[in-house]
């Protein structure tokens, strides 16, 4: 039962510090569930990133979900996902409140435009630490190149650019060790 509490707590404290989407809480998940709780290891926590980018749902519920799955099951995963989800359900009701009020207000729209650019940090932070940790020598450097010109120059679905990253990097892979299995 304390795991649990600790699952909900700690998915709460990142839940509620997530601005900009799930991509951007990756910093957090780092601190709290891998340096702080050590469920996971950073490898394994961007394996999940991967994973949870070609299921449907919210990135950061899906996180939560295997995570808190990977610690205590089926309970684990629906407590771990409703704390991630908790505050910003909270916050959204909070807003929706006093929306009218509050977006005419010059103070409330620059400390938006301060949050939005503090998120973009956040992101570029994200993906220069996960391009360490993935862009291992010249054949991924080519992969990200060019899955990041398919995403910006072509009209390719998502998910298509992600199957054909992985069937790359198999085949990629096999080349490296001279077509051995």
């Amino acid at each position: 039962m304390k795991e649990l509490w600790d699952l909900f707590v700690s998915f709460l404290k990142v839940g509620s510090l997530m601005f900009g989407g799930g991509l951007s809480m990756l910093p957090l998940l780092i601190r709290e569930i891998v340096t702080k709780k050590k469920w996971v290891t950073e490898d394994e926590l961007l394996d999940y990133y991967a994973i949870v980018q070609c299921t449907p749902g919210i990135i950061a519920v899906n996180t939560a979900t295997f995570i808190g799955y990977k610690r205590k099951g089926i309970p684990g995963g629906i407590i771990a996902a409703l704390g991630a989800v908790l505050p910003s359900l909270l916050i959204i009701l909070l807003i929706a409140s006093a929306l009218s009020g509050l977006m005419d207000n010059h103070y409330v729209l620059y400390a938006l435009g301060g949050i939005r650019a503090a998120v973009c940090a956040l992101l570029v932070n994200t993906i220069i630490n996960m391009a360490k940790k993935s862009i291992l020598d010249g054949y991924t450097m080519i992969i990200a190149l060019v899955t990041i010109g398919t995403l910006f120059f072509l009209p390719v679905p998502l998910l298509v650019v992600i199957i054909a990253s992985g069937f790359a990097g198999v085949i990629l892979f096999k080349v490296k060790q001279g077509g051995k299995p």
